[in-house]
């Protein structure tokens, strides 16, 4: 049998539920973490995020804090993403203008000015979301299944 290394940050621990010292009412001050968020990961998966962690020379829940609130608050990181958001909202408007004034036509009316407002706004929610979706499939490790349409 071969020895296996065992990394520290791999062996199970047990919690016991904090206790406060904090009277009735009382508030924690700001700036100090008081919220616990949990998750379950397979043993591939933890293993990959213990070597981007000591890759990056921190602390396991350092890393994770830093990746999860860096995502959280990301905006288009870079021009290419910006603009592939700005093309999915043009194609998404053109595409839904013409469906709208299509089907307004078969029923020989005309198209309101707010229904072009709602799809103008229905893209501009949607852009940078479906911007991220499909750099993330172009991405994406060969042999894994990409998300199809968009």
């Amino acid at each position: 049998m071969a020895n296996k290394v065992v990394s520290s940050m791999s062996i199970p621990r047990i919690q016991a539920t904090p206790s406060s010292n904090m009277l009735v009412g009382e508030e924690a001050k700001p700036g100090f973490r008081t919220k616990t968020v949990a998750t379950r990961l397979t043993p591939g998966e933890l293993a990959e995020i213990e070597a981007a962690a000591e890759g990056a020379g921190q602390a396991l829940s350092e890393w994770l804090r830093e990746t999860a609130l860096r995502a959280a608050r990301q905006r288009p990181a870079d021009p290419a993403e910006l603009v592939l958001a700005e093309v999915w909202a043009v194609r998404y408007v053109l595409l839904n203008l013409f469906h709208a004034a299509a089907q307004a036509a078969s029923e020989g009316r005309q198209l309101l000015p707010d229904s072009i407002l709602k799809i103008r706004a229905q893209a501009d929610e949607r852009k940078l979301q479906q911007a991220r979706k499909l750099l993330a499939d172009f991405f994406a490790p060969e042999g894994e299944e990409r998300s199809g349409k968009s």
